[in-house]
């Protein structure tokens, strides 16, 4: 018996919509509107593993690997580990470092290393 982890080099969190929806808890979605230099919470699933020594992108998953572009730049300030009903999860905090225009085609990052 082995311990499943997963490496993440991004963050992907869920449409605000499925936490209005009543289908995801707030934590495990993009925020409403997302902030340059603000913190916020994020809850998922598994037991994850993230880089915590520079910016990483926050994009927006529907499920399955369907991943959005970059929205933004962040850094995972803190992830925990915890067992709710005898799965894992991991919960933390992240910060927005700057957030990106939609409309800009722009290459942000190239795989860990953000792109100026």
């Amino acid at each position: 018996m082995g311990i499943e982890t997963e490496y993440n080099p991004d963050l992907a969190l869920r449409n605000h919509s499925e936490f209005l929806k009543g289908n995801r808890e707030e934590a495990e979605c993009l925020p409403k509107k997302i902030e340059a230099e603000k913190c916020y919470d994020f809850l998922k699933k598994g037991q994850r593993l993230y880089w915590l020594h520079g910016e990483m992108p926050l994009l927006e998953t529907k499920g399955n690997q369907q991943l959005s572009k970059p929205i933004a730049s962040i850094v995972i300030l803190e992830a925990t580990h915890f067992l709710k009903n005898r799965e894992s999860y991991t919960r933390g905090k992240y910060k927005a470092v700057e957030v990106f225009d939609p409309k800009d085609a722009r290459i942000r990052f190239n795989g860990f290393a953000k792109v100026d």
